[in-house]
């Protein structure tokens, strides 16, 4: 399917994942609104990265666990690039913590970043999808929902929450040509996990932590493909449960 002339919103779009997500559906013709919360700067780099490529984008600041900020959001892309047709919930936060460590303000915000705001943005988008019969919803879940992971509880749950998220929207939406997938991503060379002294290579079955051009080509193929949906594909290097 071509994307030319689709808008798609990639939520924590500036850096790492979201970034190469908002590169390469622009690369394939979408119109691409990168959100940013605090990082104007790397938002704008990523921007010009799509505009080097010959792409348009626009820079979006809004708190997507703010319902009020969520729906300036989606008017301010309706009225710069159109209706959002490909909507990538990327946004997310990672406080590690043990077990034991996790206070309920930890595990509030994990729901609350990476869950709810989730559920929010695509509620938001949903209405513009379903009247054009026509619509993509990618979840950017984590390994960690079905191996438990390394930053904690809270973020394990955060992001189980988000394939229940996506399976209930994909067996709702399936007769009204959206679908809904979910990409589930383990140690993938961004700032955090580059950051991250207790995370090796070595933990990863093939070696190697896992580049974010290789996700965001799973994100342009679930784009594309009107057949794919309920699914959560696991870019995870060989990562998986052990039982």
């Amino acid at each position: 399917m071509e994307l030319k002339g689709k808008v798609a919103l990639i939520t924590g779009g500036s850096r790492g994942i979201g970034r190469a997500i908002a590169i390469a559906l622009a690369e394939a013709g979408a119109q691409v609104a990168v959100n940013y919360r605090e990082n104007r700067v790397a938002a704008d780099e990523t921007v010009s990265a799509v505009e080097a490529r010959g792409g348009r984008a626009i820079a979006i600041r809004a708190d997507v666990s703010s319902e009020n900020e969520i729906a300036a959001m989606v008017a301010a892309v309706e009225r710069a690039l159109g209706p959002v047709g490909v909507l990538v919930n990327n946004a997310g936060v990672a406080r590690p913590r043990k077990v034991g460590e996790v206070a309920v303000a930890d595990f509030d915000e994990a729901i609350r970043v990476n869950l709810r705001s989730a559920f929010l943005v695509t509620a938001a988008v949903l209405p513009a999808m379903r009247r054009a019969g026509w619509g993509r919803l990618i979840f950017i879940s984590s390994t960690a929902a079905n191996v438990g992971g390394v930053v904690g509880p809270h973020y394990a749950a955060s992001k189980a929450g988000m394939l229940g998220l996506m399976h209930a929207y994909a067996s709702q939406l399936v007769k009204e040509g959206i679908t809904a997938n979910a990409i589930s991503p383990a140690l993938i060379a961004t700032d955090m996990v580059n950051s991250d002294l207790r995370v090796r290579p070595e933990l990863i079955p093939v070696g190697r932590f896992g580049r974010v051009e290789e996700v965001a080509e799973v994100a342009l193929m679930l784009a594309r493909n009107g057949y794919i949906t309920g699914q959560a594909i696991n870019v995870n290097g060989g990562l998986y449960p052990t039982s």
